[in-house]
């Protein structure tokens, strides 16, 4: 028996939330150090600090994963906005595209997480950009690429009928999201542990939010069957 989309979808994303709580835990309580910025201590010493001492601080990096973070930010005001004109063109929201109500209930999953992690405070910036010391676990830069790009890519995917379109979409998305990570990480603004623990987060929301769609298309094709195999049973009698 062929095993659900929908099933895979809640094994992997289950997994990945069980891999990202064990290495946050291990972040927060494993060879904690105090080698951050006005003695801040840091989880996995060792590591971070080999991987901060070879990157270093790059402004530049910084300044453009900062810009390019706007830009994933404003490709989620444009599914919003779609949300609203679909809403208001057909006067219920039942009728509004799926992917678009899943979409707006994942991205208030992604802010809640960002503000707990905010006021939970695993480990600070290697580096002090303000005031005073910032939270830097998980990296949020990380998690929103990861996050709005993948879920992006997968409305892109089931909504554009066009394949240049569909795969020029997906491409940039995918893009965007690997330059600012690995550009996160190069600009020496976070600690590894930073990126790796938004990587394991950001797999175990956009695989949830892939389970969610697959899930209702599982129960739409049931419902679609059912009508008819009762027509098949009536026409047998």
């Amino acid at each position: 028996m062929k095993t659900k989309k929908s099933k895979i979808s809640v094994i992997v994303s289950s997994a990945c939330a069980v891999l990202f709580v064990a290495f946050t835990l291990i972040v927060k309580f494993a060879d904690v150090e105090p080698i951050g910025p006005e003695g801040t201590s840091v989880g996995l010493a060792a590591l971070n600090k080999a991987a901060s001492d070879a990157l270093g601080f790059n402004r530049t990096l910084y300044d453009v994963t900062d810009w390019l973070g706007v830009v994933v930010l404003a490709a989620a005001v444009a599914f919003a906005v779609i949300g609203v004109v679909q809403l208001i063109r057909r006067k219920s929201l039942k009728k509004v595209d799926f992917e678009i109500l899943a979409l707006g209930v994942f991205y208030i999953v992604v802010a809640a997480f960002y503000v707990f992690f905010e006021l939970a405070i695993v480990n600070y910036r290697p580096v002090i950009l303000g005031a005073a010391p910032e939270a830097s676990y998980p990296s949020s830069h990380t998690v929103l690429a990861v996050c709005i790009c993948g879920s992006a890519i997968v409305v892109a995917h089931r909504k554009l009928n066009s394949r240049p379109w569909r795969i020029a979409a997906e491409a940039a998305f995918a893009a965007l999201a690997v330059v600012i990570v690995v550009g996160r990480l190069l600009s020496g603004a976070h600690w590894l542990t930073d990126i790796i623990g938004g990587l394991l987060m950001s797999a175990a929301l956009v695989s949830g939010y892939i389970a969610a769609l697959a899930i209702r298309d599982e129960r739409a094709d049931e419902r679609s069957a059912k009508p008819e195999e009762a027509s098949g049973a009536s026409s047998a009698e």
